[in-house]
C-alpha cells in the first residue's frame, strides 16, 4: 500500500469556510440495525483506532464491536488519566494486574493492543456474546454493563471496519488547530502499522489529481493518496477513519469510489457523503488543509 503526497498551492480551499453553525456541529453519527448513535468527535477519533488496530491485525469486526462497547462502558471512549484505584486509560486497565506500566496504559495504541491479545484468548469469542466476553477480559465489578453499548459498538464497528462502506457521517465547523500532514501520515502508519506501506512517496500533484473525484482549482491543502491495493474494506477503514479524524487533523475532504465527504457542504450533504465523478477505485485521497 502506498502513499503519495501533493500539495495543492495558491488561494484558500472553499472547504475551510463556514457559513453558520449546523446542527450537532462537532459530532459524529453511524447509523444500521433500525437506530443510529451520535457520538462527540474526541470519541469517535479513539473509536477509530480501536477500529483501525482490529482491521490491521486482521481481526473480525465482532472484535471491533466488542472493543468498543468495553471502551464506552469503562471511560466512554475518553483516553482518561484516572480511575478506580490504578486504573488508567480507554480501557481502565490497572497496572497492578499486568496491564502495562502507566504510561504504557495512557497509549491507546498499547492499551487496545493489550485487550485484543487478551481478547483473541478467549475460545469462539467471535459468536459469543459481546457482554459476557468483555467480562472475561477486563473482568468487571459490573459484569452486565456491556451490554448496554452493545449495539452502538456494533454500528460504530462496521463503519470504521469499512463493513458498511460510507456509514460515518460528521458535521464540523471551521478548521481550528490542525495536524500537519506528515503528522497525519505518521498516525495512519502508528494505526495501521502492517496494513499501509509508505516505503514509497511521490510529491507529484499528478499522482493525487488522477486519483481524486475532484480537487479544487485553489487550495491551501495537501493530498494524502493512499493506495489500498484493490482492498474495499480496507479503503472504507481508511477513509471513515480519516473523518473520524477530521476535526483534530484539519481534513476537508475525503474521498473514494466516486464518493465524496466535505467539511463545507450544507444541506442534504451537510454531515453526509455526497457523489463525485472521477477517482481511482484503489485509493483513498484525504485532503489536509494547509494552515
Amino acid at each position: 500500500m502506498v502513499l503519495l503526497f501533493g500539495g495543492i498551492a495558491g488561494g484558500s480551499y472553499i472547504a475551510l469556510q463556514r457559513y453558520g453553525s449546523p446542527a450537532h456541529e462537532g459530532t459524529c453519527v453511524a447509523e444500521g440495525l433500525g437506530t443510529s448513535h451520535r457520538y462527540s468527535t474526541d470519541r469517535v477519533a479513539n473509536a477509530a483506532l480501536i477500529s483501525a488496530i482490529a482491521v490491521d491485525r486482521e481481526l473480525p469486526p465482532r472484535a471491533a464491536s466488542i472493543a468498543l462497547a468495553t471502551a464506552y462502558q469503562e471511560s466512554q471512549l475518553r483516553n482518561i488519566d484516572y480511575g478506580d484505584r490504578d486504573s488508567l486509560g480507554l480501557f481502565q486497565q490497572r497496572p497492578s494486574q499486568g496491564w502495562g506500566t502507566a504510561e504504557e496504559i495512557q497509549d491507546p495504541v498499547h492499551s487496545t493492543n493489550a485487550f485484543y491479545d487478551e481478547l483473541v484468548k478467549i475460545p469462539a469469542y467471535e459468536s459469543a456474546d459481546i457482554n459476557d466476553v468483555a467480562q472475561q477480559v477486563q473482568r468487571s465489578g459490573h459484569p452486565e454493563a456491556y451490554r448496554d453499548h452493545e449495539t452502538e459498538g456494533r454500528l460504530y464497528a462496521s463503519a470504521l471496519t469499512g463493513q458498511s462502506g460510507a456509514n460515518l457521517r460528521c458535521t464540523l465547523g471551521a478548521v481550528g488547530a490542525t495536524a500537519s500532514p506528515e503528522e497525519v501520515r505518521s498516525e495512519l502508519e502508528r494505526q495501521f502499522p502492517r496494513s499501509i506501506d509508505s516505503g514509497r512517496l511521490s510529491a507529484q500533484l499528478a499522482a493525487a489529481s488522477g486519483a481524486a473525484p475532484q480537487l479544487p482549482e485553489t487550495a491551501g491543502a495537501t493530498a494524502l493518496v493512499i493506495d489500498t491495493g484493490g482492498d474495499e474494506a480496507l479503503a472504507w477503514a481508511v477513509a471513515n477513519w480519516a473523518v473520524a479524524r477530521a476535526a483534530e487533523d484539519g481534513v476537508v475532504q475525503v474521498s473514494y469510489q466516486g464518493r465524496l465527504w466535505d467539511r463545507a457542504a450544507h444541506g442534504e450533504e451537510a454531515t453526509g457523503w455526497g457523489t463525485a465523478e472521477g477517482g481511482a477505485a484503489d485509493r483513498v485521497v484525504v485532503l489536509v488543509s494547509g494552515r
